[in-house]
């Protein structure tokens, strides 16, 4: 009999295979949706403020356009550690099923509204907030629910599906809400109920919790204090990238940097509360797991990469080249996101690949090449021109997508397999918030390089061009001083800037040829495009950095290991078997008079047992694991 078992209930005996696989199709359904409902409305928002009959663009309706869009995003970062360690205390299965609910619930809700103007962008906001909820619920417990399920050697390939779904629905997400939102804008919410009823179901009557449950106090401190502080964070980014006076961009604001400095200094006191308390929320000694810092530190790097990526796709396609091959601007939305499409491919193909390879080989070849890849695509994209040829383009997001998926799902399951099996909830839960909070920060980190790069160069070629077509120069000094963020959100929003900023009362007044020209689908992206194009290099630039970076950090995490914990002697001294024990239940394999520890023991080492069996050495040990195959 083997002389290590993890936490002594090796799921893929209790539930069978026919179990296991019901639980990663399961949860990978629960992440799709969640995935999918991220990045729905980046495409929809046009057709969704013309359903409410709101203007986003005017200055005091931005905090609609913020917070519908980001909104969801930001509550995922938030919530998933907390979720994630109730799930760890009272059941992860148990709290999955209740967020696959509650995301069902809101998501229902969101398409019954008959509200119009401010107060329906009220009402989606706070809708769009409780499906965030019901969505932290099953991103916190879904990764841990598969590790529960399978073995080590299939961890890999699972954790590979689960994730890769989770990635790709962030591109497919942006299809769908462009097929939808023309139709009805209701759409884009309603897609989302049928399937949450369905996973609902199936997950209440087939999914049953068979991990380590570890009964503890809930640490109320450490969440208000990493709640309120990350969002503080995640806020201030927000704002960030907001005009500020007579600024660009907001980060000389008095409140920005109060919710900044606010939200790190709660950050901070978050840390010391948790090095104290008896049972913390999330237990940070976990950090000292090479494999989990070195992960979380790739996976971070990574996501604001691909996130950046993502926004800056989207404006150049929607701002500039669909424009100048003749797609009309109202249906831009849609057509960026089919034009994204090679990505998404490129993700599906890699991942699970990588996944199997991983459980045979580890994560850290795999993971790094895919880093480093990423990065030479990042670099290939600032040698386009800004009118490119689709060909070429289409072949970088491609290879980019196989290697984000190179990267994503050996990285992922190399996290989890490092992970305590009575803390894979908050371990999963943090990896969340790098990934989540990742989103935010890149949006926040590309749009401030973009707007740098455009700040200086377009209010001068605006105001020319617009002079050129007759505009009063007054009216033309006016428009060519607005914040560049705002021709980039009626671009991504759908609209004709030109149009929106000028207004009819202007483009009547004008010469019909001038007029013809102002609204038409070439001005604002030519006039646009060499601007752009400084923004693009220093945002490409800063992607290949980052991948790079993330190489690195992926080259540091050491050969594969997966945690074990060694088997508990009886009273006779002899080892327990899998089979006495309970599903659900917590057990201390330690020491009989010690807790439970974030750490792992080499397999075959250690003192031993009266019966001659290997027992834990160092049982508060937090890194060592249990090496296999090769780096």
């Amino acid at each position: 009999m083997s002389q290590t078992l993890e936490a002594g209930i090796p799921s893929a005996q209790d539930g069978g295979d026919r179990y296991k696989w019901s639980a990663l199709f399961n949860t990978t359904l629960g992440v799709l949706l969640v995935s999918i409902n991220e990045s729905i409305l980046i495409i929809a928002l046009p057709d969704i403020f013309r359903g409410i009959k709101l203007d986003p663009l005017i200055p005091g309706n931005s905090f609609y356009l913020l917070w519908i869009l980001l909104g969801f995003m930001l509550v995922t970062a938030v919530l998933v550690v907390t979720l994630g360690r109730i799930g760890d205390i009272y059941g992860r299965v148990r709290m999955y099923n209740l967020g696959f609910a509650v995301f069902t619930v809101f998501s229902i809700l969101l398409s019954v509204n008959w509200l119009q103007g401010t107060a329906a962008g009220i009402f989606i906001v706070v809708m769009r907030i409780g499906q965030g909820v019901g969505g932290s619920f099953l991103f916190a417990n879904s990764s841990a629910i598969i590790t529960d399920a399978f073995p080590e050697n299939q961890r890999g390939l699972a954790l590979g599906i689960n994730n890769v779904a989770g990635i790709a629905g962030m591109f497919i997400g942006l299809v769908v809400g462009g097929l939808l939102a023309p139709v009805d804008w209701r759409l884009v919410f309603i897609v989302s109920a049928p399937c949450g009823i369905v996973g609902t179901a199936w997950a209440y009557l087939k999914l049953h919790d068979n991990g380590v449950r570890s009964p503890a106090r809930i640490d109320w401190w450490g969440n208000v204090l990493f709640a309120v502080g990350l969002t503080l964070v995640l806020v201030g980014i927000t704002y960030g990238i907001e005009p500020y006076g007579t600024s660009a961009m907001g980060w000389s604001s008095p409140r920005v940097i109060g919710e900044l400095a606010g939200g790190l200094g709660l950050l901070v006191a978050f840390a010391v509360v948790e090095n104290k308390v008896s049972s913390p929320m999330f237990r940070l000694q976990l950090f000292r797991i090479r494999a989990f810092l070195a992960g979380n530190v790739a996976s971070l790097l990574a996501a604001i990469g691909r996130g950046g990526l993502m926004f800056t796709f989207v404006m150049w396609l929607q701002g500039i080249w669909l424009p100048l091959h003749g797609v009309s601007f109202a249906v831009t939305p849609l057509w960026a996101g089919i034009y994204m499409l090679p990505m998404t491919g490129g993700f599906l193909v890699a991942g699970p690949i990588s996944g199997v390879l991983s459980d045979r080989y580890g994560a850290r070849p795999f993971a790094t090449a895919g880093m480093v890849v990423a990065a030479l695509t990042f670099i290939g994209f600032v040698f386009l021109p800004i009118n490119f040829p689709y060909a070429p383009f289409a072949i970088l997001m491609t290879v980019n997508g196989l290697a984000m998926g190179l990267f994503a799902s050996p990285n992922r399951a190399g996290i989890m397999n490092s992970l305590p099996p009575d803390q894979r909830g908050a371990g999963a839960g943090m990896s969340g918030v790098f990934q989540n909070a990742a989103m935010v920060l890149s949006m926040g980190i590309f749009f401030t390089l973009m707007i740098s790069g455009i700040a200086s160069v377009l209010p001068k070629t605006l105001y020319r061009g617009l002079l050129a077509q007759h505009v009063p120069v007054a009216t033309a000094a006016a428009v060519s001083h607005l914040p560049p963020i705002t021709s980039l959100f009626a671009s991504l929003l759908g609209y004709n800037p030109m149009a929106k900023l000028l207004g009819p009362s202007v483009l009547s007044h004008l010469p019909a040829h001038s007029a013809h020209v102002l609204g038409g689908r070439s001005f604002f992206p030519t006039l646009l495009a060499t601007p752009f194009s400084h923004g693009l290099t220093l945002a490409f630039t800063f992607g290949a950095a980052a991948c790079a970076l993330a190489a690195v950090a992926s080259v540091l995490r050491g050969q594969k290991y997966v945690h074990t914990v060694a088997a508990p002697l009886g009273v006779d001294g002899a080892l327990v078997r899998a089979a006495d024990l309970t599903p659900g239940t917590r057990r201390n394999w330690a020491t009989p008079e010690e807790p439970s520890h974030p750490g792992a023991v080499r397999a075959g080492s250690g003192r031993r047992g009266p019966s001659g069996h290997r027992g834990p050495e160092r049982p508060f040990d937090l890194n060592p694991g249990r090496p296999t195959g090769s780096s």
